[in-house]
């Protein structure tokens, strides 16, 4: 591998899944070398393809989501419900490096792509299973997105509200985007498993175990039988305050003495010093209702820049201003980290977001156009010998 090589580079991988968590394990190969193809359903795709235009979503001229998450790959318009749309899989199968899909237990056991299925056509294949709840268990076959089966069912959902409030959704993709990280985890564990013992084999995660990870903070203490009826509600220290401008201020970790007195004396509430209510950390705790309130009449009195340079920059303090989607693009911690980078092909986009893994010395080639649906099919059969016939009479009948 020289400097300028890609780390995937010549790394074949096939993308036989839909929506976000699997492809997107792909998509991450693909930013880093990898040759990936997307299998889709003829004349319809990926569902995906279709999310931006829905009425619940932002609009916008361009397909911004298909744009993020399926760049850097090539499409092939295969029907899997024919002998001749599963043969020409099996053959791809056959020469492939990883597999991904998150099809539904149910209908892999169907078409007969479990892994159990498929593995004698590639013993060297790493083959990666995404499943809402699990490869076992008597939900293993329920289909669920992420808001059910990530933000729902691993208790998240139930924790991030407010006292006497209903459970709050999530918004699309929260749960999917962290588990490809978790699946293209996976992958690259196995890959460095079959380096050394020259072996493929089975990877998988799931929605509600990448769910039940990120609530596990709160989740192992239930699990060692913690009290959380000793839990105080999220006030003072934890709650939110407006400001005059309407926005929005989080105090976080102000958790000793010297910086709660430090906090007083920027608020010009040094009346607060002498207040036995707030003397300690304890009394703090006990008369958190009343200090919050005084606190949230002295935020409303400023607009939030002064509060932030007030606070933040002269004071040095944690806290910040709840950050909105459009805050995102004045952020320029954003551009110089990398969790932003203008597309190579000009896309109508001018900045797309990366996924979140970086090792100093690995590069990416940047977002290129995500295909069009069966944009590649001519070229991917040609590679497998298929003549221009050939694939004439494949249209003809449908699979592809």
């Amino acid at each position: 591998m020289t400097d300028d090589s890609l780390l995937f580079e010549g790394l074949k991988v096939l993308d036989v899944g839909s929506w976000i968590a699997g492809p997107v394990a792909g998509t991450m190969l693909a930013d880093r070398g990898a040759e990936v193809i997307k299998v889709e359903v003829p004349e319809m795709g990926d569902g995906y393809r279709q999310y931006a235009a829905f009425p619940f979503t932002p609009n916008a001229d361009v397909n911004y989501t298909w744009a993020m998450d399926a760049r850097n790959k090539r499409s092939l318009s295969l029907n899997l419900k024919t002998d001749e749309g599963i043969s020409i899989l099996h053959r791809l199968i056959g020469t492939c490096d990883v597999y991904i899909t998150n099809m539904p237990l149910s209908l892999r056991r169907q078409l007969q792509l479990c892994y159990d299925d498929i593995a004698h056509l590639n013993e060297s294949m790493v083959y990666a299973s995404l499943t809402p709840y699990g490869e076992e268990g008597s939900d293993r076959d329920n289909e669920a997105f992420d808001l059910v089966a990530y933000w729902n069912r691993s208790g998240l959902m139930d924790k991030m509200r407010s006292p006497a409030h209903e459970p709050v959704q999530a918004i699309a993709g929260m749960g999917d985007h962290p588990t490809a990280v978790s699946m293209y985890a996976s992958i690259v564990t196995a890959l460095l498993r079959r380096e050394r013992t020259g072996k493929g084999g089975f990877a998988h995660t799931s929605l509600l175990a990448n769910g039940v990870w990120s609530a596990s903070c709160l989740a192992q203490a239930e699990f060692a039988g913690a009290d959380f009826s000793s839990m105080p509600p999220q006030r003072s220290m934890a709650a939110l305050y407006e400001t005059a401008d309407g926005r929005w201020m989080q105090l976080n970790m102000i958790r000793t003495e010297e910086l709660f007195d430090q906090m007083v004396v920027a608020l010009e509430a040094i009346d607060m010093l002498t207040d036995e209510r707030f003397a300690t950390p304890e009394s703090r705790m006990e008369h958190a209702d009343a200090l919050t309130i005084l606190l949230r009449e002295i935020f409303k009195q400023k607009h939030s820049d002064e509060w932030l340079k007030l606070l933040k920059h002269d004071h040095g303090l944690p806290i910040e201003r709840v950050a909105t989607f459009s805050d995102l693009l004045h952020d320029e911690h954003l551009a110089m980290n990398g969790v932003v980078a203008p597309p190579v092909d000009d896309i109508g986009i001018p900045q797309i977001i990366n996924d979140p893994v970086n090792v100093r010395g690995v590069k990416k080639v940047g977002a290129k156009h995500a295909p069009g649906l069966g944009q590649h099919n001519e070229d991917i059969l040609g590679e497998l010998g298929f003549g221009a016939d050939d694939i004439e009479a494949l249209k003809s009948k449908g699979v592809i």
